[in-house]
């Protein structure tokens, strides 16, 4: 009796840390995405230095928003702002900001179906490179992309609490 106890509550562990890892974006998210002209390395790296760039200047606004609704608003005042930075590295580029398709994408284990999704996405010439993305809401983006799947979906269900 003792090891079917035992048993069903190693399993019981099992499936609470499995379903923990299953964590996905919630629906009602703002998506970030930044699509490089090609895969070139030269392409890569300007998607980088803009992503960095766009890190300094847009996401200390974003981290103080508490609701969708205020990071809409955040986003929308700062289009040309936006605008502006992408501008200072190249002039072809689209900054689009509404419903946007992301494809299929798998991170840290977990998958996210393709869709047309709420977000901002920016695409540097004809857009043929990959792609950096993460979530502006719930603000996703400033979690540190070297952690483990563990200490990532723990910190994504505490913000989902919130």
């Amino acid at each position: 009796m003792k090891k079917i106890i035992v048993f069903l509550f190693v399993l019981t562990i099992i499936y609470i840390s499995k379903s923990e890892e299953e964590i996905i974006i919630p629906t009602n998210s703002i998506r970030y995405r930044i699509i490089a002209n090609s895969d070139s390395t030269k392409d890569q790296m300007l998607k980088m230095n803009i992503k960095e760039k766009l890190d300094e200047e847009i996401l200390p606004i974003l981290s103080d928003s508490n609701s969708i609704e205020d990071s809409r608003l955040l986003i929308k005042d700062n289009l040309d702002n936006i605008k502006n930075i992408v501008s200072k590295y190249t002039d072809d580029f689209d900054v689009n900001y509404g419903k946007n398709y992301f494809p299929k994408k798998t991170y840290k284990g977990i998958n996210y179906d393709a869709g047309n999704y709420e977000s901002l996405v920016i695409t540097l010439g004809s857009g043929l490179g990959k792609n950096w993305w993460c979530v502006l809401y719930p603000p996703l983006c400033l979690i540190d992309e070297n952690t483990n799947d563990v200490e990532y979906t723990t910190l994504v269900k505490e913000i989902l609490k919130k």
